[in-house]
């Protein structure tokens, strides 16, 4: 009883120390203070987004990527430009002595710490924060209500699909962010009419609302006015979108996830698309 009872408080304090480290203002952490299992992420192109994957232990990330050693990407014209101006794009003259050259790699990929923070800084993303914490992180894609999974579950998920993939990538649906989420979590949307688990797209997708909404408003309320309007509308739209309150989420077995898109009823394309069979399966 008393081990156990030790071993809970050295839980509830690693735990402290965690929420010290990583505090309203910054999520920042130093390589010594990851664990294995912790979802990770570091910033690219001035803070525009973020590169986020899943630290297994030996100075090691499972990532997801798009292809081409890409990072992300839209299906667009616009990925030209993001793709000119990413160091991520640029075969290395000198491969790293680790990983080799990855430049060419596509879908889910193992690099060593420093490729993945490719020059950047590293951040530790957290799970079961409070709604006040969540709302007072006012950039999404840096934490979620949502409790992470133990430890052995997140690195058998992350090495499972590593071996197995994670289907297409889709910045919208099924981007780093997801595939580092549901390493964590095992929840996956089965709506196809929503976006994906990414606390990055739902913050712009919040912005650009708010954006869009204004022109209206500005017939209605004084500039302050508008001010919280927008304000009240951001939060909102940020904190239904997160993984930990939707209601069209569900717990996935990795395995089941495989199975479904290997059985040639479907393809994992788009993955939160192909999940509501899943659903139904395991409730038969």
């Amino acid at each position: 009883m008393e081990k156990k009872e030790i071993e809970e408080k050295g839980k509830i304090e690693e735990k402290l120390n965690r929420i010290i480290k990583c505090n309203v203002f910054s999520n920042k952490i130093s390589k010594e203070d990851i664990s294995p299992g912790d979802h990770i992420y570091s910033w690219r192109q001035a803070y525009i987004y973020a590169h986020h994957g899943i630290y297994i232990g030996d100075g090691k990330v499972i990532h997801f990527t798009p292809g081409a050693g890409h990072e992300i990407g839209t299906g667009t014209a616009l990925d030209n430009f993001i793709f000119s101006s990413s160091s991520s794009s640029k075969p290395s003259d000198a491969p790293c002595l680790n990983c080799g050259d990855q430049s060419r790699g596509d879908g889910v990929l193992c690099s060593c710490l420093d490729c993945f923070l490719s020059g950047g800084q590293l951040y530790l993303f957290s799970y079961d924060v409070t709604p006040v914490f969540f709302l007072a992180k006012a950039r999404g894609g840096t934490c979620t209500l949502a409790k992470s999974d133990p430890v052995e579950h997140v690195i058998h998920r992350a090495q499972y699909l590593l071996e197995n993939g994670f289907g297409a990538y889709n910045l919208f649906k099924n981007n780093c962010e997801d595939f580092a989420i549901y390493c964590k979590t095992g929840l996956l949307v089965f709506t196809s009419v929503s976006v994906g688990r990414s606390g990055q797209v739902a913050s712009y997708l919040a912005a650009a609302s708010v954006v869009v909404s204004s022109p209206l408003r500005f017939l209605t309320t004084s500039f302050s006015g508008l001010s919280i309007v927008g304000c009240g509308m951001y939060c909102a739209s940020r904190f239904v979108s997160d993984i930990g309150i939707r209601r069209d989420v569900t717990k996935i077995a990795v395995e089941s996830l495989i199975a479904r898109a290997s059985d040639g009823s479907a393809e994992l394309v788009g993955i939160t698309h192909n999940t509501t069979a899943v659903v139904q399966e395991r409730l038969i």
